[in-house]
């Protein structure tokens, strides 16, 4: 299901990350979330295909069904 999603200890700290490369997939999923589009990421680097995307959000949103963060509460 992600074979573009990679899990390497002696990168990234062991963080997901896209193929290998030193792009996680928490830092594609913050580019997506700031409004960044496909085009603009691959000017940033050019190596990201639009599957890479497309795999770094569904990896993101398969592990926030596993996992629960605290939500800050409003003051």
């Amino acid at each position: 299901m992600f074979d573009r999603v990679t899990v390497e200890p002696e990168k990234l700290g062991g963080q997901p990350a896209i193929r290998g490369m030193r792009v996680s997939v928490a830092h594609v999923v913050r580019l997506v979330a700031a409004g960044w589009t496909v085009d603009q990421m691959r000017e940033e680097f050019p190596d990201i295909e639009p599957e890479d995307v497309r795999q770094a959000l569904l990896y993101a949103a398969s592990s926030a069904e596993v996992t629960t963060l605290p939500l800050q509460q409003p003051a």
